[in-house]
């Protein structure tokens, strides 16, 4: 008998199927964690509206929020009223077709919210939307 007949040819191959598990696993994660992440963490009661459609989420858009203690935020910074003026025509001047979506507690005084209004039609913002939610 020869000697290396008996032994084993060693196998090389590398087993993938616990790493497409843990691959299957993230993309599954990142799934269900991405609408939450791109969700604003600040809270507003929207106010509600029966025809009020899902947000089309835009390339360029910025979200400019007011809270009932009359805070303004653009997207999640808080800003003040000069601010809010001041980074809106910067983003408007890079980019004419900038879209803004305004979300706005349901008690805020509609003063303060034509406020903001005012501010958007002084910088020539032509497309808007008021955030609401569907009844």
């Amino acid at each position: 008998m020869n000697v290396n007949s008996r032994k084993q040819r060693l196998i090389a191959e590398i087993n993938i199927t616990p790493f497409t598990d843990v691959i299957l696993v993230l993309l599954i994660i990142f799934m269900i964690t991405t609408p939450l992440i791109i969700q604003s963490g600040i809270k507003v009661n929207l106010p509600n509206a029966a025809s009020a459609k899902p947000n089309s989420s835009a390339k360029q858009q910025v979200n400019i929020t007011v809270t009932n203690e009359n805070t303004l935020y653009v997207d999640d910074a808080l800003v003040t009223k000069k601010e809010l003026r001041q980074k809106v025509r910067v983003l408007h001047e890079d980019n004419p077709g900038l879209e803004v979506v305004l979300l706005s507690d349901k008690l805020v005084r509609f003063k303060d919210i034509v406020a903001v209004l005012d501010i958007l039609n002084e910088l020539g913002i032509r497309k808007l939307n008021i955030a609401a939610k569907q009844d």
